[in-house]
């Protein structure tokens, strides 16, 4: 493939280009703004299938229980935990595969890897008898998804200029995080439909009723649950095409990809020493059958990451040994810590919340919690008036999504750290009224009359996440430089993602426990930490970067 050196003349449709000068104004109107925003519409619907597919085990294994698969509520909820704990440890390697691969190299072969765990899935969905350990293999694949967030990113930030960033991963992530909120629509509706006649084998009849957004599926209903895997192909090969054909490799940010094969086999042996530490940690954390149960969460996940970033350093040989030890210097920026803690505050507030709120409506609202007379709460009454988890729970990621753009467009008209600062002061006022609500939900027989301001308690709290998104985006495109920014932007991700895993565990605890409020009042407590760590280092007078 010829590398091309761009010279503010023109753009060229070669995939490596050799000069890339975005903070340049002349270059950015003449050459770089048409092909930075080329790459960046291919990468948003990349990115929203690779959520799509990272998340679509929470939908699916619902729709198994009500399908009568022969697995216990137990051993299903070990299919999300797979999948969210895969997903947070592939964005580890993911987060430095733009300077070793290329972008272009990188986001088609992982979008392109989707395919396997939406076919496999597909496959094994079909087949109710099959081990349970089939569909634990289907869920590890399907982390790819959630690790191609953390290159993505990194990709985007590369292409636009510091008083862009906030605007174009705001863009990237924001429409990308849709995948969330599109896997919860279409999930439900491909599974009623025989898209692919034969081939894609015979429907199963449901042995209970199903919600869904538009209302419910009642049981006797025809599924294809094989479709919940089958249907992304749709848009993931011609996905695929498009990456390879309309994206570029920068080669001042990556500048020894090798041919594309070499690139290949570069992300493919970084994302597979990925699964050595995930399969570890969740051998030792998951309780029998499917492990040994002997780590607490708070000890498996730090374990999880420190054996992926070792891994990665040990493991690397030769120029790609170099280059991990060049990006391993972020490490020593006392930047990339705060802002790790930043961006849990809001995509791992966003992408946990995804995932436990499902589980909070049906388990807070679907049941009456009558005390007996010893006054312990019962809660084997169903509530006959239980809003349908399926029917509202996609309203918080919705408006999360949406708004990301939005707070990247605010930041990088008046500053990411002030709006930092503003969205966390209204998460911690939040998360504290939710935990409130639930408690009062709890100890009610007539629960459902506290929904409405549980749901728009939660909408504020996915709102105030999602525009954080973008604050603490455009920070870090202003803090770091052109090389560091991208990895960066990975590893906070990558630690977020575990908000996917921590959430629907600590809310579940608490609510096995009686003391749904609980892990609320933790989560404000969190947030209040994080306000003045944001205050020390970003907006205090002398403060060494101000407002970035």
């Amino acid at each position: 493939m010829t590398t091309h050196t761009l010279n503010g003349r023109g753009a060229t449709s070669d995939a490596d280009i050799a000069d890339w000068r975005p903070e340049d104004e002349t270059f950015w109107q003449n050459t770089g703004k048409k092909i930075a925003y080329r790459n960046l519409w291919i990468s948003i619907p990349a990115l929203l299938c690779g959520f799509a597919v990272w998340g679509m085990w929470g939908i699916i294994t619902v729709q198994m229980l009500n399908l009568g698969f022969p697995f216990t509520k137990d051993e299903l909820f070990t299919l999300t935990a797979i999948a969210g704990i895969s997903g947070a440890t592939m964005r580890i390697p993911a987060s430095f595969l733009i300077r070793m691969a290329g972008g272009r190299n990188t986001i088609f072969l992982t979008t392109a890897m989707l395919l396997a765990p939406a076919i496999g899935t597909g496959m094994a969905l079909q087949h109710p008898e099959w081990p349970l350990w089939v569909f634990q293999l289907m869920a590890l694949w399907s982390g790819v998804g959630g690790g191609n967030f953390a290159s993505s990113m990194s990709n985007i930030s590369t292409f636009f200029p510091k008083k862009l960033q906030g605007t174009a991963l705001g863009l990237n992530a924001g429409l990308g995080n849709f995948g969330v909120t599109t896997m919860q629509i279409v999930i439900p509706l491909v599974m009623t439909l025989g898209l692919f006649g034969a081939l894609g084998g015979e429907a199963k009849v449901l042995v209970k009723d199903s919600g869904w957004i538009f209302g419910k599926i009642a049981a006797g209903t025809p599924t294809y649950i094989q479709n919940a895997g089958f249907a992304w192909v749709l848009s993931l090969v011609p996905l695929s095409i498009l990456c390879w054909w309309g994206m570029n490799n920068l080669k001042t940010v990556s500048p020894a990809t090798g041919n594309p094969v070499v690139a290949f086999a570069k992300i493919t042996y970084l994302y597979s020493l990925a699964f050595v530490p995930s399969i570890a940690m969740l051998y030792l954390y998951l309780p029998a059958p499917t492990g040994l149960g002997l780590l607490n969460m708070w000890v498996a996940i730090p374990l999880d990451i420190l054996a992926a970033v070792l891994m990665m350093r040990l493991a690397a040989f030769g120029a790609m040994k170099e280059n991990v030890q060049k990006q391993f210097a972020i490490f020593s920026n006392k930047h990339t810590w705060t802002m790790t803690a930043l961006y849990v505050v809001t995509f791992g507030s966003f992408i946990g919340f995804s995932m436990a709120l499902p589980l909070a409506i049906t388990v807070i609202f679907g049941f009456q919690h009558i005390p007996d007379a010893a006054g312990i709460l019962q809660h084997t009454l169903k509530n006959p008036n239980a809003p349908s988890a399926l029917t509202y729970a996609w309203m918080g990621p919705f408006v999360g999504a949406a708004v990301r753009p939005l707070g990247g467009w605010i930041s990088d008209k008046v500053g990411g750290s002030i709006v930092t600062q503003m969205i966390s002061a209204v998460m911690v006022l939040a998360s504290a009224a939710v935990g409130y609500v639930m408690l009062q939900a709890y100890g009610s027989a007539t629960p459902e009359q506290y929904f409405p301001m549980f749901m728009g308690l939660f909408i504020v709290l996915f709102a105030a996440s999602g525009i954080g998104n973008g604050s603490t985006f455009r920070s870090v495109g202003f803090i770091f430089d052109r090389q560091q920014a991208g990895p960066v932007l990975g590893w906070t991700s990558a630690v977020a993602a575990y908000g996917a895993f921590i959430a629907p565990v600590l809310i579940g605890q608490q609510i096995k426990a009686g003391t749904p409020q609980f892990a609320f009042y933790g989560f404000s407590v969190f947030y209040a930490l994080c306000l003045v760590l944001n205050w020390w280092f970003y907006l205090r007078a002398g403060s060494e970067i101000k407002n970035p």
